[in-house]
């Protein structure tokens, strides 16, 4: 966690063992994505596209616009609770070094705390697995295990 200027930020980062295109293609495109994150997605995720996400397990969905994307480098989101996330991209000589940054969240200082510690610990998850199966051809299932006793499904 960062603070500057009181704007609190989760960031999370990560080494992928493969090609920008590849790790790109995998936060785009929802049949790849609902993989390793979400369960369900109304759609790619296209500049000015309202999108929604589902986990089916949870009961749990999200809303977001896609505010840019640009090739292979990068993406911004912003959810439906003014929480914005960003993507890039940095591709390396052994694969694509992945950064997630998710900001403005709102609340007491204690709230915004626990948001930040929330959001690094899921965002880790999602690389993680992104990881298992773009290097390994591995579904973890790590969202739908992270709260089994939470899973309406199990």
């Amino acid at each position: 966690m960062t603070l500057t200027n009181r704007i609190a930020t989760a960031k999370v980062e990560m080494l992928i063992r493969k090609p920008v295109e590849e790790v790109f293609k995998a936060f785009i495109n929802p049949s790849i994505t609902t993989k390793f994150w979400f369960t369900r997605s109304s759609g790619n995720l296209e500049v000015g596209k309202r999108i929604l996400w589902d986990w089916e397990m949870y009961v749990v969905s999200a809303e977001l616009d896609v505010l840019e994307v640009e090739q292979n480098k990068r993406i911004l989101i912003k959810f439906d609770d003014d929480t914005t996330a960003e993507w890039i991209f940095t591709p390396r000589a052994e694969g694509t070094f992945v950064s997630i940054m998710n900001t403005g969240y709102k609340g007491s200082s204690d709230e915004i705390v626990q948001q930040v510690i929330d959001s690094t610990g899921g965002y880790t998850i999602v690389l993680c697995g992104l990881k298992a199966l773009l290097e390994y051809n591995v579904i973890l299932n790590l969202v739908a295990d992270k709260f089994p006793d939470a899973n309406v499904n199990s």
